[in-house]
């Protein structure tokens, strides 16, 4: 690791209100044609308009808002721990390297620094590319004194880059045309599935037929007032009604006289919306994209149950914690064992992300149990991951089986 990747190089953190305004989006004029566009340039690698349309509607849409964050804590919120990849001494010291590196870890927003917070903090801003694409990360490493390691993550807006190249580049400018390659090991880049390019089609079709619908209730929710006067059209005394009809009813009322008539054209079949059942259908595809499977308050409605739900969240659940540990493993673990213990050295520990293993914990122990009443060599260290757990270390006090009520070890009768 050479000495600029210790330094900060985006520089953002200098200056987050002038780049916070590039953020401002309108979704008020956005049509299918616009986001089109918007769309066809994010696969071309121009990535600045989509982006800020996805954060608006992640912000504002509460499918959205309410899917993205369950997917995003859902992997956050078990913890996490280092594993040891054989039983040595190296083994070990890695170990206690990445547990100190990981304890110690400082994660923040380059353009709010009011968001402050640790591993948990980082692993809901990796999660931004299940939606985006892409989340990246700049690291300010610290090396402190007794041969430590620590550092300060930054999360930084997918806007600020570009992909015209096939890899990503630093451009925070919007009309700027000097893009920055980013620096191996100076940059976390996390890839996901990219789930807001289908997500803001759905959004919008919600949007433009709730729209709709609002407009329909403001100019048909409330009923009409049809008054009747003798009087001649524009004699004090129709002037008189008239004005009478306004103030019970300004925006729903009309005057005629007994010769004239009004009829009201229904469109489309009476009593019949259009626009409910297309904001439904754009609301459970919005959550299906998220979490696997539409609300259960829905679902019964569909045909599929509760227990279907929650076995797809638990998939997602599981596949997030195995790419962010990869990820963690691939651009933090290998660096820190990088600079602490040489260019060469092969990592002998990663970090491993929790996750619920609910539907396998059962089923696991039984293969297990089988395996070895039968004699079968299981590696321990395997196992001990397989359960999240992990090796003790050297001086470790252990658990052992307890004693018999009589204070001796219970043993078996011939």
């Amino acid at each position: 690791m050479n000495t600029t990747a210790m330094k900060q190089r985006s520089g953002l953190g200098r200056s987050p209100v002038l780049l916070r305004q590039a953020s401002l989006q309108r979704l008020s004029s956005l049509d299918a044609s616009a986001l089109t566009r918007q769309l066809d340039a994010f696969s071309a690698g121009r990535l600045r308009e989509a982006v800020l349309t996805w954060e608006a509607m992640e912000e504002r849409d509460e499918t959205i808002r309410i899917s993205s964050s369950k997917r995003k804590k859902a992997v956050a919120r078990h913890g996490y721990e280092v594993l040891t990849l054989e039983e040595s001494p190296a083994a070990l010291a890695h170990k206690e390297a990445l547990e100190y590196f990981y304890s110690h870890l400082a994660v923040t927003h380059a353009l709010d620094e009011n968001e402050r917070g640790g591993f948990q903090l980082l692993v809901r801003q990796m999660m931004d590319a299940v939606g985006k694409r892409y989340a990246i990360h700049e690291i300010v490493w610290r090396p402190e004194p007794g041969g430590r390691l620590s550092a300060e993550l930054r999360f930084v807006p997918l806007w600020c880059f570009e992909n015209t190249t096939g890899k990503l580049r630093f451009n925070p400018n919007e009309f700027g045309s000097v893009s920055i390659a980013l620096e191996e090991g100076g940059w976390m880049v996390s890839v996901g599935e990219g789930l807001m390019m289908a997500c803001s089609i759905a959004c919008l079709f919600k949007q433009l037929p709730l729209q709709d619908w609002l407009n329909y209730c403001q100019r048909h929710g409330t009923p009409a007032v049809l008054g009747t006067s003798s009087a001649e059209r524009g004699s004090p005394e129709w002037s008189d009604m008239l004005e009478a009809l306004q103030e019970f009813s300004s925006n729903s009322s009309v005057l005629i006289s007994p010769t004239e008539s009004i009829r009201v054209i229904e469109r489309g079949n009476a009593g019949t919306l259009p626009f409910p059942i297309l904001v439904e259908e754009m609301t459970r595809a919005i959550i299906s994209l998220w979490r696997g499977g539409d609300l259960s308050t829905r679902s019964t409605h569909y045909g599929t149950g509760a227990s279907l739900q929650q076995d797809e969240a638990l998939l997602l659940e599981t596949d997030d914690s195995e790419w962010i540990s990869e990820t963690l493993n691939t651009h933090l673990d290998a660096w820190v064992i990088r600079y602490l213990f040489g260019e060469k050295v092969r990592p002998l520990a990663k970090v491993h992300l929790h996750n619920s293993q609910k539907s396998n914990v059962d089923m696991d122990l039984k293969v297990d149990e089988f395996l070895l009443r039968h004699r079968a060599p299981l590696s321990l260290r395997q196992m001990l991951e397989r359960y999240q757990r992990s090796l003790p270390t050297a001086g470790e006090t252990l658990v052992s089986e307890p004693d018999s009520p009589a204070g001796k070890p219970e043993s078996s009768e011939t």
